[in-house]
């Protein structure tokens, strides 16, 4: 796995800038697709790349409205090389906590349902996508959570499911990752061809065939 997360890693690092002196790369999937695992671990291999969660940026009410706080905390300080600051959401509390730094890191990941949704392509370096379908990462979500989160999780389907249907990220893909039994393998996305003024091409990304998780 490490093998095949390094070579990942580099690629990522070769890519032009694309928010400001940031490479932004986006992890997005159903809710329960192990986004968040799959972030971490790409994260330590880039040496502590930052990560965003988009769930520190929706709310109970606002569960795909965070745009504008992504925008206004976010990328609008990495596009003009300077540190971002965000307030984090408590889904206890219920409220927003205090602000949080996110350097602009030459990497910086973003990991959320909708993280690769049309007002934040523009920014991206690449999408990934957590490729598992939806009944068995929900399944899996609610699993993880419980039955004290069924409420909570009836509603999120349902508003995920209006979320992709008005504004779909996977076919914007650059690479499908998948979870294996050990590590992870990825395929070329929808959107795998080569981006305009793009040196790094999809076969940088993709591990030899005589390389093992």
């Amino acid at each position: 796995m490490e093998r095949r997360l390094d070579l990942l890693a580099q690629s990522l690092r070769a890519l032009p800038p694309s928010c400001g002196p940031v490479r932004l790369v986006a992890v997005d999937g159903h809710a329960g697709s192990g986004k968040s695992t799959f972030a971490a671990r790409l994260a330590a291999v880039l040496g502590g790349a930052p990560v965003l969660h988009l769930d520190d940026l929706a709310t109970h009410d606002e569960l795909f409205e965070w745009t504008g706080r992504l925008r206004e905390q976010v990328t609008g300080p990495l596009s003009r090389g300077e540190s971002a600051r965000y307030a984090p959401y408590d889904w206890t509390l219920r409220r927003f906590g205090p602000a949080q730094p996110l350097a602009a890191a030459p990497v910086v990941l973003i990991e959320g349902v909708g993280a690769g949704r049309a007002a934040v392509r523009p920014d991206l370096a690449r999408l990934l996508w957590m490729e598992m379908g939806a009944d068995e990462s929900w399944a899996r979500g609610r699993r993880r959570d419980g039955p004290a989160q069924a409420g909570f999780w009836d509603g999120w389907t349902a508003a995920e499911i209006r979320h992709f249907a008005a504004d779909p990220s996977r076919p914007y893909a650059e690479l499908l990752v998948r979870q294996c039994q050990e590590g992870y393998e990825w395929l070329p996305g929808p959107a795998s061809t080569a981006r305009p003024n793009q040196t790094v091409t999809m076969r940088d990304y993709l591990p030899r065939p005589s390389e093992t998780a």
